[in-house]
């Protein structure tokens, strides 16, 4: 066994399960206990906002350039280097005591999310060296995802028991995450190997500078849209600036012989509806769970929502995730045997089925639960398959960073999607029996939007050459055949 590939990475992927524990950790531990962390901090609850929206901001910014960074000198380093950071900001938010200091410190927190797609370009460098790096890491990405969502749903469950055992001491409760990273740490430098960088790579700094200011342009326009609503100038202002600087980006790395982000590779037929099915999927999967929240808390009295406490709504949030992992583990068994591109065009078609259920079937709290299991059996999928996918289309030295795309336009499909719901739903409130419930028709919106893209990201998928995200030897006998 340690003498095949599978033997030389199963270690390795095991490592990573419990990086993306923790990662998953993160996620889930500290949403339950943000009223508590409002009481401390002397702040509202719509001030909880701006710790998302810094999060995602920080992320998308600096995930492309560590990635790039791991190409070029070892992503085991990165992975450390992000680890270590993610760490320190950790246990500063343990014992941050004012709003801004503790917004600094969940901002610069958000450096773990680069840790999964360092992971994939690790496990599949080494796979690449037996002819089998791409079936390898397709189904470690699937345990992969198993391990953050298992790790989300620990991290949401002992996050209030921990609160209630310490008395309710905060501080003492916010270390837990913060010792889970500083372990991670441990585990990165002593059993992690490092991977072979391309030599004589450069970093394009003025490539990364205007990607930079085009996706601090655009997420601050959907944060600012999320906000004060589509009728303030300075998000169609920001929104117009992003473009602009983002056209200008493709236009300088077109020139660049190492450019930080290669767009002839994301031209490619096989590497750019991954990237926009990344896009897609960041809609319902990031941007639908505030909404999912706040129906099945609205009262059934309206005519519609289920009318459910917090514990009945964190048991809908539990059921989706654990529709996430099953939609991974099957993602990981089945693309085995079954073409992996069919399977993602199916995952993707599952996510639009199960939001379109919900149009005609969101009364009861059956309906909404198998709506959901649907939905999430294929988003599961989907996020375990999209940075595998894309580190399998891009040639060698650029995996990390291919890989870290999806998470980048993932993010940003989220943010997007989250923006405009936040105004869709709020465009209905006050105009019906309460006057903070959104209308049936603004959760109805969210879900059309939600279905299109599940759909859309089938018919993009579908244009992927049929030999794509398999191994390379069983590439040319299927091209051959």
């Amino acid at each position: 066994m340690r003498g095949s590939a599978l033997g030389i990475t199963a270690g390795l992927i095991g490592w990573f399960v419990l990086v993306e524990v923790t990662s998953g950790i993160l996620q889930g531990f500290y949403v339950p206990l943000f009223s508590d962390i409002v009481i401390r901090l002397g702040v509202t609850d719509a001030d909880v906002n701006w710790f998302e929206a810094a999060q995602l901001l920080l992320s998308a910014i600096v995930v492309p350039i560590l990635a790039k960074l791991g190409d070029m000198y070892g992503h085991k380093k990165i992975l450390l280097v992000s680890a270590i950071l993610t760490a320190g900001a950790s246990w500063w938010l343990a014992f941050a005591g004012d709003f801004w200091s503790f917004l600094i410190a969940w901002a610069l927190q958000g450096f773990y999310v680069v840790w999964l797609p360092l992971e994939i370009a690790l496990i599949f460098e080494r796979g690449r060296r037996q002819n089998r790096g791409v079936s390898l890491t397709r189904r470690a990405a699937g345990l992969l995802v198993v391990g953050l969502q298992a790790g989300a749903i620990i991290g949401a469950l002992a996050a209030g028991r921990i609160f209630a055992a310490t008395g309710g001491d905060l501080a003492l409760t916010l270390t837990i995450p913060a010792i889970a990273v500083t372990l991670t740490c441990v585990v990165i430098a002593v059993a992690v190997p490092e991977s072979e960088p391309v030599r004589g790579r450069r970093l394009d700094t003025w490539g990364f500078v205007i990607l930079t200011l085009a996706l601090l342009l655009l997420t601050s326009a959907l944060t600012f849209l999320r906000l004060n609503g589509a009728g303030s100038p300075v998000v169609w202002i920001l929104l117009a600036l992003g473009i602009a600087m983002l056209v200008v980006f493709v236009r300088v790395e077109l020139r660049q012989d190492d450019p930080a982000i290669d767009i002839r590779v994301l031209r490619r037929p096989e590497m750019w509806p991954v990237q926009a099915t990344a896009f897609l999927v960041g809609i319902s999967l990031l941007g639908a769970q505030g909404p999912l929240s706040t129906y099945a808390g609205t009262d059934p009295a309206l005519g519609y929502g289920l009318g459910l406490d917090a514990t009945g709504r964190s048991n809908v949030i539990g059921v989706y995730l654990v529709s996430l992992i099953v939609g991974a583990v099957l993602f990981a068994v089945t693309s085995r045997r079954a073409s992996p591109r069919l399977i993602l065009i199916g995952s993707a078609a599952l996510v639009g089925i199960g939001y379109t259920l919900f149009l005609p079937f969101h009364q009861e709290l059956w309906q909404v639960l198998l709506n959901l299991a649907i939905a999430g059996l294929g988003s599961g999928a989907l996020v375990g398959a999209m940075p595998a996918a894309a580190a399998a289309a891009a040639p060698q030295g650029q995996t990390g960073v291919a890989s870290a795309l999806t998470n980048t336009t993932k993010t940003i499909g989220g943010t997007f999607a989250s923006a405009v719901f936040g105004v869709v739903l709020a465009a209905g409130a006050g105009i019906v029996a309460s006057e903070t419930a959104a209308s049936l028709g603004g959760y109805m919106a969210v879900w059309s939007i939600c279905a299109a893209g599940g759909f859309l990201a089938a018919v993009l998928l579908v244009f992927v050459p049929r030999v794509a995200f398999a191994d390379e030897v069983s590439a040319e006998v299927t091209a051959s055949a």
